[in-house]
């Protein structure tokens, strides 16, 4: 059976090593929404570093692979200068993760993401299957990213908004789609 696998990206206002308050803020609610979502049902895994002191670019993420940006990203890549955000995790179906992201604290935070992001116009997350027991890389998901960006939502790569089931066909779950009035 497949799974879902769900990246996500946003360039912060000020770097990691040295935030702004609003930064800080973002990362001290971290821990509690990770764990939040991380105990949501139909979530399986996230790509969690060995040793994240050493920086996200430069960390061992095991089978997720290497550590990767979009090609947009033109902020720094060393520890004092990396400002950004980035997940990648993988999901039994659509309907779980959309529930995460849109409830509880992860609603909380994504409510406030303009204090803490910037409005770069290019998507935050893409979504997109992936065969039972594959483990998506940082690879994948910049390209899936990319590839929303700049051809929209297609099977290969899409969005809650404009979602596709593992055979490629669209899509209608209640509270998902271009008729919805949950997602913005």
């Amino acid at each position: 059976m497949p799974h879902l696998a769900l990246y996500t990206f946003g360039v912060l206002k000020s770097p990691l090593a040295d935030p702004a308050p609003l930064t800080r803020e973002f990362h001290r609610s971290g821990e509690a929404v990770y764990r939040e979502i991380g105990q949501h049902p139909g979530y399986l895994a996230r790509a969690e570093a060995a040793d994240r002191s050493r920086g996200m670019f430069d960390s061992d993420w095991g089978e997720w692979g290497e550590f990767a940006v979009p090609t947009w990203y033109g902020k720094g890549h060393t520890l004092e200068t990396t400002a950004l955000a980035a997940t990648l995790s993988l999901w039994t179906d659509l309907r779980p993760a959309f529930d995460a992201i849109y409830t509880g604290l992860h609603r909380a935070a994504l409510n406030r993401r303009y204090d803490w992001f910037e409005r770069t116009g290019h998507p935050g997350y893409v979504i997109w299957w992936v065969s039972d027991g594959v483990i998506p890389t940082w690879q994948d998901g910049v390209a899936r990213l990319e590839h929303l960006h700049d051809h929209g939502s297609a099977p290969h790569a899409f969005s809650f908004h404009h979602s596709f089931a593992p055979d490629g066909t669209p899509t209608g779950i209640a509270g998902i789609g271009p008729k919805s009035d949950q997602v913005r």
